[in-house]
């Protein structure tokens, strides 16, 4: 089994910066991916970011430019840092991690972004 734990989310005020981080352990052999979901109030589940095992990323339109994904292979951690959040971004961000066939869900931490 693999468990992963985020933390480093809050309450931002639009324009600023948050650093999420997701800390996976357990049985972990072959990582895949590792990728940063987002849910918002009322709204389908959406991936914002991917970081591949060989360490090329994918990130939602939404998200270009403001949102970078990184790694520290060492630590088995997956970070996520956002800046210039807006409003629209408010959601709960899960981490994820692609293992051979099997995924897994972090609980997810809620990133809140005020007017």
């Amino acid at each position: 089994q693999v468990q992963l734990v985020e933390s480093g989310g809050g309450l931002v005020q639009a324009g600023g910066s948050l650093r999420l981080s997701c800390a996976a352990s357990g049985s972990i052999f072959s990582i895949n991916a590792m990728n940063w979901h987002r849910q918002a109030p009322g709204k389908q589940r959406e991936l914002v970011a991917t970081i591949f095992s060989g360490g090329s990323t994918n990130y939602a339109d939404s998200v270009k430019g403001r949102f970078t994904i990184s790694r520290d292979n060492a630590k088995n951690t997956v970070f996520l840092q956002m800046n210039s959040l807006k409003p629209e971004d408010t959601a709960v961000y899960y981490c994820n991690l692609v293992q051979n066939l099997a995924t897994y869900w972090g609980k997810g931490t809620l990133v809140t972004v005020s007017s």
